[in-house]
């Protein structure tokens, strides 16, 4: 096919983190850019729905709930008595926006052509556009194709959601006002975050999850430390147990509460009930069989190492392929896409990309964590910190923070960090550093933190993994050899 047939270089499917990376790296690469975006506004669900609206959520109740003072002022301490969920979307919908003026701004900056329609295959470099406006459609031809669609939540069709009572983390920014009871169905990275966040607020939460634990993917010890987090916060766990049924009822005349109905034959009345069991991929519209691609049952899209579907010079990335689903490995995955479909070396480290989980209290991570570990029998050994033993916790009122690192125990070369308190997900990224260069905990030992921080909790941390280890300080000069 002759290159002037092709209407685009690239046209990328979704504005969200994914999206816009990858648009803007094919401008960088001074290709004809298009985003196709089916909503009425950009940024996708991490603008709208997800991250931003979320994590600002959290902030605004952090804030006027008073918690980060209760150390200090007790726990009836609080900014703000009574408040509203209109206290808490006015600083969300106020940062909403900004992001979305910014994301605007930079692809009207990098000439990314922007089109309001859905977009569907009519062939594996061939798509149908439907304007949202109903007012017409086009077909076009584009050299490369980025699905960057997001997802959408796992909706049960024999739940009667209704937006309000019965709703889903899509729906929590519509609510008329906060509970003073709410259930929590599904305990991973989504419910965790709300059940916490609500908690802290002061309702009464009971989080459920068929799993016997707190998410699996995090190190076993942070994990309980959330547990324990959790129900100091009043909350009440119900593990091992499925929700066989949900039901809207009139509670003894006292108005519409819902009623859950578990597999083991307890019942939990609430409320509300936030229905939080994972999210789909939202590949409904986009016809992938014109492109020859079957997502599976909850909607992914299978990739290789590059991103690349089965088809070429077709790719997705973002929620859509899977985990870890995160914002910030999303925009990698857009950028090293790109790069790849247009025969650009780039570099990438996925092993230490970070996660992080904005909840009360917050989680972050990097490198292997002790269970995976142990499973592949590597000798290792532990350095703890906690935030009680740094002037920077006392002054933050945050004496239950913990930063834990794992190292080799033969070579004391860093293996992971695992940190739970007040800016996790920004401490994750010293250890993250030291990872990406194949350090060891001597770095730690050796190098001088500013006076007080939190980032002291990296020093005190190696000396704990030194003395367990049962090193003195000359021993450890005359063995360290390269850092």
């Amino acid at each position: 096919m002759a290159a002037d047939s092709f209407d685009y270089d690239l046209l990328v499917i979704g504005s969200g983190p994914a999206g816009q990376r990858a648009a803007i790296q094919g401008a960088k690469l001074d290709k004809k850019v298009v985003i196709v975006e089916r909503k009425t506004v950009l940024g996708g669900c991490s603008v709208n729905l997800g991250t931003i609206p979320s994590k600002t959520l959290r902030e605004a109740a952090l804030e006027l709930c008073g918690y980060r003072s209760r150390e200090f002022y007790g726990a009836s301490y609080t900014v703000k008595q009574n408040i509203t969920m209109q206290d808490l979307l006015f600083r969300t919908n106020r940062v909403i926006q900004h992001e979305i003026d910014v994301t605007r701004h930079q692809l009207m900056r990098n000439d990314v052509e922007l089109v309001p329609a859905t977009a569907s295959f009519a062939g594996p470099d061939t798509m149908r556009l439907d304007y949202v406006d109903g007012s017409t459609s086009r077909t076009v031809k584009a050299k490369k194709i980025v699905i960057a669609a997001g997802t959408e939540t796992t909706r049960d069709p024999h739940i009667p959601f209704d937006g309000n009572k019965i709703f889903t983390s899509d729906d929590i920014f519509h609510l008329d006002r906060l509970p003073r009871t709410l259930a929590v169905v599904g305990a991973g990275v989504i419910g965790c975050e709300y059940a916490s966040v609500f908690a802290a607020l002061g309702v009464r939460v009971t989080l459920i999850d068929k799993r016997d634990r707190l998410l699996p993917f995090v190190d076993e010890e942070v994990a309980d430390e959330l547990c324990h987090h959790l129900r100091e916060n009043r909350a009440t766990l119900r593990l091992r147990e499925s929700v066989n049924r949900l039901e809207i009822v009139d509670a003894n005349g006292n108005g519409a509460r819902v009623r859950l109905h578990l597999d083991s034959g307890k019942t939990i009345i609430a409320e509300k009930a936030l229905y939080s069991v994972g999210r789909t991929g939202a590949t409904g519209q986009r016809n992938l069989a014109g492109a020859g691609l079957v997502p599976d049952n909850r909607g992914r899209v299978a990739v290789d190492e590059h991103y690349q579907t089965k088809v070429p010079g077709v790719y997705a990335v973002g929620d859509m392929i899977g985990f870890p689903a995160l914002a910030s490995t999303s925009m990698e995955q857009g950028r090293l896409a790109v790069c790849h479909a247009f025969g650009v070396k780039a570099r990438s480290s996925p092993e230490h990309f970070p996660y992080g989980i904005y909840a009360v209290p917050e989680i972050s991570m990097v490198g292997k964590n002790e269970e995976e570990l142990t499973e592949a029998g590597v000798p290792y050994e532990v350095g703890k910190a906690r935030y009680k033993e740094i002037a920077r916790g006392q002054i933050l009122g945050d004496v239950t923070g913990l930063l834990k690192l794992i190292f080799h125990a033969e070579t004391r070369k860093l293996l992971g960090v695992h940190i739970i308190g007040e800016g996790a997900a920004e401490l994750i990224h010293i250890g993250q550093a030291v990872l990406s260069f194949g350090g060891k905990i001597d770095y730690f030992i050796d190098t001088v933190f500013k006076y007080p921080t939190l980032a002291e909790c990296y020093k005190v941390a190696a000396f704990d993994g030194i003395n367990r280890l049962g090193i003195f300080e000359e021993e450890r000069t005359d063995t360290a050899g390269p850092m």
